[in-house]
């Protein structure tokens, strides 16, 4: 491949992510924007929106069909990483350029699992990011990206774009989308007798010792949205998450508000994954916001929940990582959000020296809380019961950079939008404490405050 060059301009303020996106990528046959500005927690809250274009556009779309899709990437990264060498030293701590997109859950076939059903939808879409800004919330800061050819015309004519872009702008607020007028349980692939049988099937299983815990999930199949950016708006304004993002590849189009990190691999070669397993609700009262958390952090179901899960991934990550390295720095701790708390564990793990990011997401994947545990078992066991394929949602959505970073979050609380319609899956973790009612009661929150918003 012919050497690329970069090319960086810095902007002494953080931008608009939604001007951005109107007056640079609306029109772009292929968009992201990994949105980092609702989240109150991280050290570091950073935006990165952009584009592919030029000489060296390219999205790789691939089904479980086409081969071994981690693998490619692998080989991509590599060769990106040698046109290019050194990344500048202002994008090493916020986005160091690479490919950003999704694993969809059906590419467990690859991980282990089977190919029980065939997904509408790519089950993998990595956009190449050759154009880009990073919007650093916390510095107040914004840097305007482009990867290219060396005396390539077109970069600077779109660095020029850019810069014209950081002028105000004022939004208004978005308007309701018509599906989230709509009852979701009208629209429920599995109706209420359904889930609730698959319930009962999954509570046999945890009997006769099959599976610990099973993840079983749904599908809301709503019609089609006109608009899947103002969607998007929507979505963020009324269910803001930490791993909020909106991808968009020709009619297709995801809207996730995701709260949920799967993986992070950071400049060390350290893993991390960060399951949730418990939701609460935030209170206006301060004291009864306490109690909130109190009885979450106690909850025995929710911990058995944590336990089971956290096992799951010390073994994923324990297949990659040198050995002794796997730790749980913080078992079940609260965090607090703004719409909810939640019950969080990390784990971590140091790669080997022969491992990669890529390696660490195909031992992790598909995320465990999205499975059950045993992951293998138990996913043949929710192939039995559910009817169709999950498609993107319970897969991993994020980057992959050249220097060999990632970060990816769990595909929940996400709307997937063709012209066929839109796509919403949502479950829950069945466990032997669990009650039906409560389980299916629980999946249509999660529905509904991805379409409606909410706490959930």
């Amino acid at each position: 491949m012919p050497a690329l060059t970069w090319s960086v301009r810095s902007v002494d303020h953080a931008l608009d992510g939604e001007g951005i996106y109107r007056f640079l990528l609306a029109d772009e046959p292929a968009a992201f924007w990994l949105d980092g500005s609702l989240t109150d927690r991280g050290v570091r809250r950073v935006s990165v929106l952009g584009t592919t274009t030029g000489a060296d556009a390219e999205v790789v779309v691939r089904d479980v069909a086409d081969g071994d899709v981690f693998a490619e990437l692998q080989e991509l990264l590599g060769a990106r990483r040698d046109q290019l060498g050194a990344v500048p030293a202002e994008l090493r701590e916020v986005f160091s350029g690479g490919y950003v997109g999704y694993f969809g859950y059906e590419l467990k076939a690859l991980t282990g699992g089977a190919a029980a059903y065939e997904a509408t939808t790519p089950d993998a879409l990595w956009i190449w990011a050759n154009r880009f800004v990073v919007i650093d919330h916390d510095e107040d800061r914004s840097l305007l990206v482009a990867i290219h050819p060396p005396g390539d015309a077109a970069a600077p004519r779109w660095l020029d774009r850019a810069e014209a872009s950081t002028s105000s702008w004022v939004m208004s607020g978005p308007a309701e989308p018509e599906i989230a007028m709509l009852d979701l349980e009208a629209y429920l692939e599995q109706d209420r007798a359904t889930y609730l049988a698959g319930i009962d099937a999954c509570m046999a299983a945890l009997e006769a010792g099959e599976t610990y815990e099973a993840c079983l999930t749904n599908r809301v199949r709503l019609p089609t949205v006109a608009d899947p950016f103002e969607f998007y708006l929507w979505q963020r304004a009324h269910n803001p998450a930490p791993y909020s993002a909106f991808l968009r590849y020709g009619d297709l189009a995801v809207a996730s508000s995701s709260p949920e990190r799967f993986l992070t691999v950071d400049a060390d070669g350290w893993a991390e994954c960060r399951p949730i397993k418990g939701t609460a609700p935030r209170s206006a009262d301060p004291a009864q916001d306490q109690l909130v958390a109190k009885a979450l952090a106690e909850d025995e179901k929710t911990r058995a929940e944590n336990l089971m899960i956290v096992d799951l991934i010390r073994n994923d990550l324990g297949r990659v990582s040198e050995p002794g390295t796997v730790q749980v720095p913080h078992l079940m701790a609260v965090e607090s959000y703004q719409t909810m708390h939640q019950l969080v564990t990390t784990v971590r793990g140091k790669l080997r020296a022969e491992a990669d990011a890529v390696d660490a997401v195909r031992a992790c994947f598909p995320p465990g809380s999205m499975t059950g545990a045993p992951k293998i078992r138990t996913m043949e066991l929710l192939d039995e019961l559910e009817w169709s394929a999950r498609g993107v949602y319970s897969g991993a959505l994020g980057y992959l950079t050249v220097d060999g970073r990632a970060d990816l979050s769990v595909v929940i609380r996400t709307a997937v939008m063709t012209p066929d319609g839109t796509v919403v899956g949502a479950g829950g973790a069945i466990v032997l404490d669990s009650e039906p009612v409560a389980e299916y009661d629980e999946m249509v929150l999660k529905a509904t405050a991805t379409i409606k918003g909410g706490t959930t």
